[in-house]
C-alpha cells in the first residue's frame, strides 16, 4: 500500500503545478510542457513534420508558443523522431505513444483534460488527424498542409508505413513504379500525385477524419511544391460533408508554397479561441 502511494505521488510530481517549462517522462516521445499562470488551461499539442526533432520546442517557434500561453493555453511540444529518446527516423511511429504523451501532459493540475487541441504541420498534421481519429479525448485538430492518407515512412526502401497502431502498420499508399522518376529528380509533389493514382491504395490508406470528435481546421498551400495539400484538404472536406460530420470543419487554401500556411497563425488563433478556449 505504501509503495503504491509513493508510485502515485512520484507520478504526480512529474506534472506538478509549476509554472514554466517542464520535461515530461513519456516513453519514445520527447515531451516539453509549457504552462502559464492560470487555472483550467486548454492544452495545445504541437507536432512538427518531416524535419524531425522537437520543432515546437525550438527557438524558431518560441514566439508562437508564447502567444499561446498569453492567450491562456498550456502548450506541449512533442518530438516523435529524431529527438532525445525517440526513434531516429520517421518510420512505424506508434500513435499510442503520441496519445500517451498528450494524456501525461493533460494530467497537469492546471490543464483541462476535456479541452485538448492538436496543431500539426505537414507529416505532423497527418499524425494529428490520425491520433484524433483514434482517440475521442482529442477535441480539436488544426492541420497545416495535411495529407488525407497515410504515406510511407522515410526509410531508404520506402516500403513501410509511417505509423502503427497496436503493433500493426497502418495501411499506406505505396511508391509505385511510375513515381520513381519523380523521386529521382526530387519532384516530391509529382511523386505523391502519381502515387495517388492508385485509387485502391488511396481508399485503404484514408485517414478516417469523420471519426474525430471535435472541430477541424485545415490550412493548405495552393502552390505546394511538396505535396498536393489543397486537393487533399478538399477531399477531406468532402468526406466530412458526406458523413454528416456534426462539428465545424473549415479549409483555408492559402496562395503560396508548402511553408506559407505557417505564416497565417492568425486564422489558427481565431479558430482555437472560438472552439477550444474557455468562455469567461
Amino acid at each position: 500500500m505504501t509503495r503504491c502511494f509513493i508510485a502515485v505521488f512520484i507520478s504526480f510530481l512529474a506534472v506538478t503545478a509549476v509554472q514554466g517549462q517542464q520535461a515530461l517522462k513519456t516513453p519514445r516521445i520527447e515531451s516539453i510542457l509549457y504552462v502559464g499562470p492560470g487555472k483550467e488551461q486548454p492544452l495545445i499539442v504541437g507536432l512538427g513534420g518531416s524535419e524531425g526533432g522537437n520543432a515546437w520546442a525550438s527557438d524558431r517557434w518560441k514566439a508562437t508558443r508564447d502567444q499561446f500561453l498569453q492567450r491562456g493555453y498550456a502548450f506541449v511540444a512533442l518530438g516523435y523522431f529524431g529527438a532525445t529518446g525517440t526513434p531516429t527516423q520517421l518510420d512505424r511511429i506508434a500513435i499510442e505513444d503520441i496519445h500517451n504523451a498528450i494524456i501525461t501532459a493533460a494530467n497537469h493540475p492546471q490543464i483541462r483534460k476535456d479541452r485538448i487541441a492538436i496543431v500539426g504541420g505537414s507529416r505532423g498534421a497527418d499524425l494529428a488527424l490520425l491520433v484524433a481519429s483514434y482517440y475521442p479525448d482529442i477535441t480539436c485538430v488544426v492541420g497545416l498542409v495535411a495529407s488525407h492518407v497515410v504515406f510511407p515512412g522515410h526509410t531508404q526502401e520506402l516500403t513501410t508505413s509511417s505509423w502503427t497502431y497496436q503493433g500493426k502498420e497502418l495501411p499506406f499508399v505505396p511508391v509505385n513504379e511510375e513515381a520513381v522518376p519523380f523521386l529521382m529528380k526530387r519532384d516530391l509533389r509529382g511523386a505523391f500525385e502519381t502515387m495517388l493514382k492508385d485509387s485502391v491504395a488511396e481508399k485503404n490508406a484514408l485517414i478516417k477524419v469523420a471519426n474525430i470528435k471535435g472541430p477541424i481546421l485545415l490550412l493548405s498551400a495552393t502552390g505546394d511544391e511538396i505535396c498536393p495539400s489543397t486537393p487533399m484538404a478538399e477531399k477531406m472536406m468532402r468526406a466530412l460533408d458526406r458523413a454528416g460530420f456534426p462539428y465545424v470543419h473549415q479549409h483555408h487554401a492559402i496562395e503560396g508554397s508548402h511553408s506559407e500556411p505557417l505564416k497565417h497563425f492568425d486564422a489558427v488563433y481565431t479558430f482555437l479561441d472560438t472552439y477550444v478556449k474557455l468562455k469567461r
